[in-house]
């Protein structure tokens, strides 16, 4: 997984983070989509969870949780 610096993250798309509107947890490809729900369900919140969870899932099938 590739470093995110501060000027490639601003280059990102809304839709390419797990939480849009604030712009968290970065799910530009599958290894920041893993890491992103790695993350999140260490400091997320059940809500924030759920939202990532989804965004991840639409983004990436083959990480559909069972």
């Amino acid at each position: 997984m590739a470093d995110l610096d501060t000027n490639a993250r601003k280059h990102i798309k809304d839709s390419n983070f797990g939480l849009p509107d604030e712009r968290k947890y970065p799910i530009e490809d599958i290894d920041h989509a893993r890491n992103a729900l790695a993350r999140v369900a260490q400091h997320g919140t059940k809500a924030e969870q759920e939202e990532v969870r989804r965004n991840v899932e639409r983004k990436y099938p083959s990480l559909k949780h069972d």
